[in-house]
């Protein structure tokens, strides 16, 4: 679903460079009310769409719609073991979250170490987009166009935005089968700098000739590729993934607003770097995001957990056990009761040296669990 969001807000950007591109050879009003106009169309088509999704299953158990959750996730896993599964999967994680409710703060994000770890890691995730240079290269692509001095900028910018839209079509086709984030991560913002990095040398030994014209316009479009198909979508879906469910809308809310404060600090800060009149770097300020994006690879490898395939349950549990980044892969979930009883068990033993029958009798289930662990 994350990725249908980005195709169509991508989608929705290149119609809109294309009309603007029309539209400003139009004289009067209409260069500026057409375009206006038609922004209110696709929005109103995405609203009545939106009538017609089913609601979250998770949502729908907190609120106590068993059957209503039930159908849902029939929807979306038709295989009914699966389906049995994951609700049973849910209704609990449910139950603890409620029991955990009255003591949950927005602080917990900070002093919890657990819920600590998961907060740096999603808002590490959002914020490699910003770290790429991608609104350096997005909000400032059409005036490095008109610097390249090859053919209209404009046009050179709606083919730009075209080819962002194609990267993401392709990775809603593979996501579902490949998907795994730290490589898509890592290889995207590698792309990323590489290309600045390139734009950067060849301005700064030939600026201003028609070769180097061509190196930006082609970097620009390998650069685009790299974001768009590989660190815009999973970047917003590890932030989205990563937090636990007791605390994700905040955890999720701060890490949006972290990425979108660093895109604009970005966007605001760039004029003074590549205009004329200031430092005058041009496309010399790839110099500076190529190391940056160098560091958000290297922090993806060492610290990002690559959760495939798992559902948010089983993340819970992975961090719940500290399970180190580079093991989430290999890591073998035990579910959710059986880490309850291990709990208990650990708690039992420790607070109460001597064990009473029952507890005895309860000892090689929580070997057991031990073991798997």
């Amino acid at each position: 679903m994350l990725g249908w969001f980005q195709f169509f807000t991508s989608l929705g950007t290149l119609i809109g460079t294309i009309v603007d591109n029309f539209t400003e050879k139009i004289g009067g009003k209409n260069s500026y009310i057409i375009p206006l106009g038609l922004i209110f169309i696709i929005p109103a088509v995405l609203v009545i769409g939106m009538l017609f999704i089913p609601e979250s299953p998770r949502w729908l158990l907190q609120h106590d719609e068993v059957e209503k959750a039930r159908k849902a996730l029939v929807w979306l896993r038709p295989d009914q073991e699966t389906v049995d599964r994951e609700m049973s999967e849910m209704q609990h994680a449910i139950e603890q979250e409620r029991s955990l409710a009255s003591s949950t703060s927005v602080w917990d994000m900070f002093t919890n170490p657990v819920d600590r770890r998961r907060t740096i890691l999603a808002v590490s995730a959002v914020t490699t987009q910003a770290a790429s240079g991608a609104m350096f290269m997005i909000a400032y692509g059409t005036y490095f166009f008109e610097m390249a001095g090859v053919g209209s900028a404009f046009e050179n910018s709606c083919i730009l935005t075209a080819v962002g839209v194609v990267a993401i079509l392709l990775n809603i086709a593979v996501i579902t089968h490949i998907g795994r984030r730290r490589v898509f991560l890592i290889t995207g913002l590698i792309l990323c700098g590489v290309s600045q990095l390139i734009v950067a040398i060849v301005y700064t030994v030939k600026p201003g000739t028609t070769t180097t014209g061509k190196v930006i316009v082609a970097l620009s479009v390998i650069f685009i590729f790299g974001y768009n198909g590989m660190v815009a979508t999973y970047a917003w879906l590890s932030g989205g993934e990563l937090p636990s469910q007791r605390l994700r809308s905040y955890t999720f809310g701060l890490a949006a607003a972290v990425g979108f404060l660093g895109a604009w600090l970005t966007t605001f800060t760039a004029p003074y770097f590549i205009n004329v009149a200031s430092l005058n770097w041009g496309p010399k300020y790839g110099y500076i995001w190529f190391p940056s994006c160098l560091i958000a690879a290297a922090f993806i490898y060492f610290f990002l957990p690559e959760v495939k395939g798992r559902t948010l349950e089983e993340i819970d549990e992975m961090f719940e056990q500290r399970v180190p980044a580079r093991k989430f892969a290999s890591y073998q979930c035990v579910g959710a009761v059986a880490l309850e009883a291990k709990r208990r068990g650990s708690e039992s033993t420790s607070g109460n040296p001597k064990k009473s029958d029952s507890e005895d009798s309860e000892k090689p289930v929580v070997e057991t669990i031990e073991d798997r662990v």
